[in-house]
């Protein structure tokens, strides 16, 4: 693995290869801003699986109704939809996504004269007096109050003087940098052929793709979404897949 970058590691390494004083007060600016660009394209390229969670809500579906919200600022993307029917015991449906369009034709919106356990949810989009809050739209219309566990990706926290050390500077510190330089050649206006350095910008990138491609390709081994379904590196050689 490799050497993971606490904050101050960080702030150094990037002021050093951009050869800036660490305290210069330009660079000081920025680093937020640096932080905030390398890691959201990190986590965007990138389908984490240490960035999958789940959260619980409770009484969250309603008998007689057809959609529930959730915060937005409680997951990136929602990935999978259990719902719990508590009386008498719970029992447990997992919901299959699908387009809002069958939901609608099939089922129709609060349906009085088809109500039943839900089966299938879509996600519908901003809830039209909150815009603050994912509406979610299952079918059948709710016969009953549900619980539910939503399991999706989140943000990581982001790397700053008091989150000293994160996922991303821990496990791909040298993507993070590299996508940090991007970032820093840009302000240093070595971004484009009027530059005095016009190369800049693109040897970062270049060799930000070349690294992103291996993290990638570890991230679906994670997954078993690896050649096969397997958790083993793609081979060149064995062909077809298993």
């Amino acid at each position: 693995m490799a050497t993971p970058l606490t904050y101050f590691d960080y702030i150094t390494q990037v002021a050093t290869m951009a050869i800036v004083p660490v305290d210069d007060p330009n660079y000081v600016t920025i680093i937020d801003s640096m932080i905030s660009y390398a890691e959201d394209r990190i986590q965007r390229d990138l389908d984490f699986l240490a960035s999958q969670t789940n959260i619980s809500y409770i009484s969250v579906l309603n008998a007689g109704s057809s959609n529930f919200f959730i915060p937005l600022t409680d997951f990136i993307t929602v990935q999978t939809i259990q719902i719990i029917k508590t009386f008498l015991g719970n029992e447990y449906t997992t919901l299959l996504p699908v387009g809002k369009e069958y939901i609608q034709n099939v089922y129709g919106y609060n349906s009085v004269f088809y109500q039943g356990t839900p089966q299938y949810f879509a996600m519908y989009g901003a809830d039209g007096t909150n815009p603050n809050n994912y509406q979610i739209i299952v079918g059948p219309t709710s016969d009953d109050s549900y619980d539910a566990i939503v399991t999706g990706t989140i943000r990581f926290s982001p790397l700053s003087l008091v989150n000293s050390q994160t996922f991303i500077s821990t496990y791909l510190p040298e993507l993070f940098i590299m996508a940090s330089m991007i970032y820093i050649s840009a302000y240093q206006r070595n971004f484009g052929r009027q530059s005095d350095d016009p190369a800049m910008a693109q040897s970062y990138e270049s060799q930000y793709q070349a690294l992103l491609k291996g993290a990638t390709v570890e991230e679906f081994r994670k997954k078993f979404q690896s050649a096969g379904w397997t958790s083993y590196s793609p081979s060149p050689i064995s062909s077809p897949t298993r």
